[in-house]
């Protein structure tokens, strides 16, 4: 086990994926994940496994489960390692993990984690000393602010934020710039927190009239903030002048007061004015969650055509289908214009109508589709039909039809139909391991960079494929 390749499944999901190996918690294989971590040294298996360890109050196999993979000090196992020590009540033990070892590549993110252990020991004032001189860094404040909510500090945090923030303010074109943006939202947040609301909306409302948005979007946490207290009339005017950040908390204000026919007519009007954009958007969603749906897709339907910027379609089709409306959602993909589904048909369109098929107990309706097309003419046509016939019923057909493909997309479909039958062990098993994921990103790089050589005799016409069908080292 090495840093390195415990890095790599973070970044690339490598392994077993995080969905799968919460289905297999949900389901009950605790045991298969345990294995797994031991046995393939699968990062995404030891969490799922140390959770549902620690759930059931099993924290020294929990630690067992874990120890190796901090031995290697790599930071996020080291945090997950002392998460467990403190649960056990072993202080100590975590303190002396947490700890950091000298000066390396990932000393603020261990020097924050080491002051979450110190929080959770109760040293809180010796936790604040390990940040401060990291302070000037946006991880290290979000991580100040969160950890000593609830420890009765606040007034400790203020004295040291507030220099930060002013001299912020001051020099907002100083080094680090980025970074220090989210030092106004962290003083608001603190002073909020602590009972001085009036304060936190003050100062964070001269901060957003001066213009001090930064890259983490500081009037849309102001938006928010107005919200959460009721401040109506501030938020419209909030939302006047700052529409991209501001329209959707004032709109789900008004809906949460009980005053959703205020919101639409808002919203028509900025439509109406001259500003449809995502104005039309949010429309539609405020539509549908009052259970409007007609009047939400005739509030949209003239974008369904478009064949680029500002089609909502997609989107309809989603919202719909998440409340269970899957049948209105299919009509929509009927009677679209030609020139629509010569742009979208192959890209996304069919794709969205036969998951919209399955979902609603047409499976059957859906593989006659598919089948009645060239072959070549459907992207991922087995993947698709053996989920179709997954949601017909015939699981064993959908798993004989997987098999024998290739490629990890088709092993985790696999797994997931095996994990539904209870097939833990046999599900981890057809995905590759973290080595063999590893080595297939290697080939496919080298296949890359072969096909990109003046010496190969030609150019890979799509430039982006292969970021889609291999995994990125």
């Amino acid at each position: 086990m090495t840093v390195d390749d415990l890095q790599w499944q973070v970044d690339t999901l490598g392994g077993v994926l995080p969905r799968l190996v919460e289905e297999i918690r949900d389901r009950g294989g605790l045991e298969a994940l345990v294995q797994a971590a031991r046995e393939r040294e699968d990062w995404f298996c030891a969490v799922g496994a140390v959770r549902e360890l620690c759930a059931a109050g099993e924290f020294g196999r929990a630690w067992a489960v874990v120890e190796p993979f901090a031995a290697t000090r790599w930071q996020s196992a080291v945090r997950t390692g002392a998460d467990v020590l403190l649960r056990w009540g072993r202080v100590d033990q975590a303190l002396e993990l947490a700890r950091p070892e000298g000066p390396k590549e990932s000393a603020v993110d261990a020097s924050r984690d080491y002051a979450v252990v110190l929080v959770r020991a109760g040293r809180v004032e010796e936790a604040m000393g390990v940040l401060g001189p990291h302070l000037r860094g946006g991880r290290v404040l979000a991580a100040l602010v969160e950890m000593t909510e609830g420890q009765g500090c606040d007034e400790r945090v203020l004295e040291l934020l507030v220099p930060i923030a002013e001299d912020f303010r001051r020099d907002p074109e100083q080094s680090g710039v980025r970074d220090l943006w989210g030092v106004l939202p962290a003083q608001a947040r603190v002073l909020e927190r602590s009972g001085r609301v009036d304060e936190a909306i003050r100062l964070l409302g001269a901060d957003v009239a001066a213009r001090r948005y930064g890259p983490q979007n500081n009037v849309g946490f102001y938006a928010e903030l107005l919200a959460r207290y009721g401040r109506i009339e501030e938020l419209r005017e909030l939302a006047d002048a700052q529409r991209y950040s501001a329209v959707v908390p004032y709109v789900t204000a008004l809906e949460n007061a009980g005053r959703a026919s205020e919101a639409e007519t808002y919203l028509r009007d900025l439509i109406a004015a001259g500003r449809p954009g995502w104005h039309e958007n949010t429309l539609m969603e405020l539509l549908i969650r009052q259970g409007r749906f007609d009047d939400a897709i005739k509030a949209v339907e003239h974008t369904f055509d478009d064949l680029y910027d500002g089609n909502l379609l997609q989107g309809a089709l989603i919202l719909l289908a998440d409340q269970g409306q899957h049948g209105k959602a299919i009509g929509l993909t009927e009677g679209r214009s030609p020139e629509f589904l010569a742009e979208n048909e192959a890209y996304w369109f069919r794709s969205n109508r036969w998951w919209l098929m399955g979902e609603s107990g047409r499976a059957r309706e859906a593989i006659a589709e598919i089948e009645a097309l060239p072959a070549d003419e459907v992207e991922d046509r087995e993947l698709t039909i053996a989920w179709l016939l997954a949601q017909d019923g015939r699981v064993e057909e959908a798993i004989a039809l997987l098999r024998p493909l290739p490629g990890k997309r088709a092993a985790t479909d696999l797994a997931e139909l095996l994990i539904r039958q209870g097939r833990f062990t046999e599900a981890i098993a057809v995905i590759p391991d973290v080595a063999a994921q590893r080595e297939e990103a290697r080939h496919g790089r080298a296949k890359r960079q072969e096909s990109a050589s003046p010496d190969a005799g030609h150019v890979c016409d799509d430039p982006w494929a292969a970021w889609n069908t291999a995994p990125l080292e």
